[in-house]
């Protein structure tokens, strides 16, 4: 199964993957990102690599 990882030392909590994915990613009032699950669904793939695609610091990776 896929899951998704995040290089938090790259990230910048910028929000653009919570845009796309509110519901697997979410950033608290401090700015800091949350996974809400790493599980890469049939559901949510396609927004998941969206996500990955659109990430400015390429910090998001899906792994099998």
């Amino acid at each position: 199964m896929s899951r998704i990882e995040v290089d938090f030392g790259l990230c910048e909590s910028n929000g653009v993957c919570m845009g796309i994915i509110p519901e697997v990613f979410d950033l608290d009032d401090e700015d800091y990102l949350h996974v809400l699950t790493d599980e890469v669904t049939p559901d949510n793939e396609q927004q998941v690599r969206e996500s990955v695609r659109q990430c400015p610091r390429q910090a998001i990776a899906i792994v099998e």
